[in-house]
């Protein structure tokens, strides 16, 4: 169980670490837009958890494991800007959730996506 819940907390805490910084490092935030990051790093923290509330199997993704990584993944979101509330130089912004939701939404997309087509998916 460690194993599977191991990966989703460093990475939330990764995130974390990131919004407390009160600039954004130079070749993250130069490379890469805002929306980008949000999108795609909540993909990812969507999919780490996937495979969590799955139980580490393609055959586990059920619609409750989907929902439930989903609104975990979105919660962290809404917790992150909360954070950057009290961070110097940064903002906690709407838009921002919005956009993690829609990450976290399109990498449960794909996965959900790919295990149909593998046919190992029971989210129906």
């Amino acid at each position: 169980m460690i194993g599977l819940w191991l990966p989703v907390a460093v990475y939330m805490a990764a995130i974390y670490y990131g919004a407390s910084l009160p600039v954004v490092p130079g070749p993250v935030g130069d490379w890469f837009s805002d929306t980008v990051l949000h999108i795609g790093g909540y993909a990812v923290l969507a999919l780490l958890t996937l495979r969590a509330t799955a139980g580490g199997r393609w055959s586990g993704v059920t619609g409750g494991a989907l929902v439930a990584a989903f609104a975990i993944a979105t919660v962290h979101g809404l917790t992150v800007e909360w954070e950057q509330m009290y961070v110097p130089n940064r903002y906690a912004e709407w838009r921002d959730v919005g956009n993690d939701a829609i990450g976290a939404l399109a990498g449960l997309a794909a996965a959900w996506a790919w295990g149909t087509m593998k046919g190992t998916s029971r989210a129906e």
